[in-house]
């Protein structure tokens, strides 16, 4: 019988325990703020009438804008706060008030207008690179996305930690994700429906408030606002 040391053992939980919780957070968090389902109606009238293929295309250059800006946010990140002199809890007070308010757009079944202008769709319908603007940007990766990603870079002590590789894992995931929702954004309209695509940005939208409170919560708390439990 294999003898397991039990010291060993409660060490790797131990150990592993904050790595996955900062995991979950991070792909949950970025994910919710992407949202590629949301994006679903402009995608399909911004390709309206495209043949399958181009479609695909689209998506691929939006998923891949989305993943480029967020990784070059997320790996720039701790420079832009030392060259604008931000603290990280000014940031996390800030970001959680961005998110709240997008949070409360979803709650809602729609965009907010930080990711989606009004006449966006329409003007990008003509346009050859909308994958890139305004799917990719803002769309997929706006204010909100871009916030949160600078947020959790902030709480990693060096750039080359296992933290900032759990962020640009989730990065690359949500990504690919968006790529598979957007380019098969009619078979996922299909069998959701627009009631199943609305009460799932509703439910992301209650977790994303949720998340942009406990932002703002640990920003209060880390400038001293709010006494530490």
């Amino acid at each position: 019988m294999l003898w397991v040391n039990p010291a060993a053992t409660a060490f790797n939980e131990i150990r592993t325990a904050p790595l996955v919780r900062f995991s979950v957070l991070a792909l949950s968090s970025i994910f919710f703020l992407v949202d590629p389902f949301a994006a679903i109606p402009s995608f399909l009238a911004i390709t309206e009438g495209a043949e399958l293929k181009r479609r695909k295309r689209m998506a691929r250059k939006a998923a891949l804008t989305c993943f480029i800006v967020l990784t070059s946010f997320a790996l720039g990140g701790q420079l832009i706060f030392r060259m604008f002199g931000i603290t990280l809890p000014a940031f996390e007070v800030a970001g959680g008030l961005i998110l709240l308010l997008i949070g409360l757009d979803m709650l809602e079944a729609k965009r907010s207008p930080t990711q989606e202008a009004l006449g966006d769709t329409e003007e990008a319908a003509a346009k050859e690179d909308a994958g890139i603007v305004p799917l990719g940007i803002p769309m997929l990766a706006g204010p909100g996305a871009i916030s949160s990603v600078m947020v959790l870079v902030g709480q990693v002590p060096v750039l080359w930690h296992w933290e900032m590789g759990a962020v640009l894992a989730s990065i690359a995931l949500t990504s690919l994700a968006s790529y598979w929702v957007l380019a098969g954004a009619m078979r996922v309209r299909r069998v959701l429906g627009e009631t199943g695509i609305r009460i799932l940005v509703r439910i992301m939208g209650l977790l994303l408030v949720a998340l942009a409170m406990q932002f703002f919560v640990n920003g209060l708390t880390d400038l001293g606002l709010i006494s530490r439990q």
